[in-house]
């Protein structure tokens, strides 16, 4: 059972849920910054069978109310204060943005279509569709390779940043990989830890990926990731700007690059909302 210190905390806590292509989150409306969100409490909500369930958690709270951002406050109302499910602070979170931007507009809390967003990256926008969101994501950066062992067997990957660090790995079949055991990583390349992404090409600027998070394990979606996968896709075909389609276990994504621009398109789905009982 979730401790009684942490039951009290979390007793009568409004909440969301939300998904984009099943990576999906809790939501923790706290405009004016007046919950106290510990590691514990967000790893309690977060949990599959004891909390609410989240790949991770999102706090949406004013710019201005949060002491790391809040001189920023001038570019952006709203502060995506995102944790992983573990409840480790992350910089970036393609799929959480989305759901993020969805929320604000579905609780009236931004008009939209257009929604500038901060986050411990720096400011995104976001444009509100009826059925789709589409972010501007930091370029991913491309540089260096590194390794992934996945059962004993190393796998080649070349280092990706978007925000947070990901390692993409070409690989003939996702699928077949047994993916329960977070990959072991070379720790002075990644020693925060990184997203890894396991790709095979499946058409021309079309790719299919499966992907374990950081902090949180196998995912069925990783919106960062798909921007990572799709930055390698484009380098390793001598291409310097272009669409790629990113299939996910969790749907669909598109990612646009072009010359310091990265776009990210898909959907973002609020499903729930109510008041924490734990």
């Amino acid at each position: 059972m979730v401790a009684m210190g942490l039951a009290l905390e979390l007793k009568g806590l409004p909440f969301a849920k939300g998904h984009g292509t099943g990576n999906d989150f809790v939501i923790v409306p706290d405009p004016d910054g007046e919950i106290d969100l510990s590691a514990n409490v967000v790893a309690a909500l977060c949990d599959r069978r004891r909390g609410l369930g989240g790949d991770g958690l999102l706090r949406v709270i004013r710019t201005a109310a949060h002491p790391e951002v809040a001189p920023r406050a001038d570019e952006a109302e709203w502060f995506m204060d995102y944790r992983n499910a573990d409840g480790s602070l992350a910089e970036m979170c393609g799929n959480g943005v989305r759901v993020f931007a969805r929320y604000l507009v579905e609780s009236g809390l931004a008009a939209g279509p257009s929604i500038h967003i901060l986050t411990r990256t720096g400011l995104v926008v976001a444009e509100v569709g009826a059925e789709s969101i589409a972010v501007d994501m930091p370029p991913p950066e491309v540089s260096g390779q590194a390794t992934a062992r996945v059962s004993g067997v190393d796998f080649a990957g070349t280092v990706a940043t978007c925000g947070n660090p990901n390692l993409v790995c070409w690989v003939d079949d996702p699928d077949r990989l047994d993916l329960v055991q977070a990959p072991v990583l070379d720790q002075a390349t990644f020693p925060a830890g990184a997203n890894v992404e396991f790709v095979a090409r499946t058409g021309d600027m079309h790719v299919r990926m499966r992907v374990v998070e950081r902090g949180v394990g196998e995912t069925l979606s990783c919106g960062s990731g798909a921007c990572a996968a799709a930055a390698v896709a484009l380098r390793d075909a001598g291409r310097g700007a272009g669409v790629v389609t990113v299939d996910v276990p969790g749907g669909r994504l598109t990612v646009t690059l072009d010359v310091g621009r990265c776009v990210l398109t898909g959907p973002g789905v609020i499903v729930a909302s109510g008041t924490a009982l734990l």
